[in-house]
């Protein structure tokens, strides 16, 4: 299949489907074949296109903030699955998950092979200190997020110095703010970690430039910036 082929498959479903806002979601698979682990048994891949509407949290959530639980699951390491393949094992995603349910929060933070933090189950991580805003750099085991990228773009914008190091979970108890970001989640704030309170327990100001101006910029371009 040709990317002009894909993209006219991708808008047709849409149009099949009615869709204005969305998420789109392609998946490609070896194709039929048999149950074993040698792909060239399986002579043409499949295109499977997924549209649907998705919204991780209410809007309840933007303004009061998540509640976050570091889990024992920890994140697989980038030098076994690259965390930059968009692959469909999400077993170690889930399980982090299942933690998080277990233990009544909204999601689970996740640590790597050193103990410092990766990211969550769905989501980058960010957090604010003294005004600066730090998030863990890709060889922690984060993706390269098209939100957590436009975050750095809108520090740039409002004057806020943001770096890529490493966090630990002292760094995200201590820390002034704390967002998270991810395409269907946006930009979202979080106030309390493993039941400590982050900050005044209240989503803070940086945050909330952050957030006002992503949905600023997305509504200035008429259209989604996630491709």
């Amino acid at each position: 299949m040709s990317m002009r082929d894909m993209t006219e498959a991708v808008l047709e479903t849409i149009r099949q489907n009615h869709l204005r806002d969305g998420y789109i979601r392609l998946v490609v698979t070896r194709g039929v074949g048999n149950l074993g682990l040698n792909p060239t048994q399986c002579k043409y891949p499949s295109v499977i296109i997924i549209a649907a509407t998705i919204a991780l949290y209410h809007e309840n959530f933007y303004r009061k903030g998540l509640t976050i639980v570091t889990c024992a699951t920890r994140r697989s390491n980038p030098a076994a699955l690259n965390p930059a393949v968009k692959s469909l094992n999400y077993l170690n995603n889930v399980m982090a998950r299942i933690e998080a349910n277990l233990a009544g929060a909204d999601e689970a933070l996740m640590l790597n092979d050193a103990g410092n933090v990766a990211e969550c189950t769905a989501d980058n991580v960010f957090i604010i200190k003294r005004g600066q805003i730090f998030t863990p750099p890709i060889t922690a085991g984060a993706l390269r997020g098209i939100t957590r990228s436009i975050v750095f773009e809108i520090a740039a914008e409002l004057g806020i110095k943001i770096m890529e190091t490493d966090i630990t979970r002292h760094d995200v108890f201590v820390a002034d703010e704390c967002f998270l970001t991810g395409t269907a989640a946006e930009i979202i704030p979080v106030v309390k970690a493993d039941g400590r309170l982050i900050g005044n327990g209240k989503p803070g100001p940086i945050t909330a430039r952050t957030i006002a101006r992503f949905r600023e910029m997305t509504r200035e371009t008429g259209t989604p910036i996630f491709v």
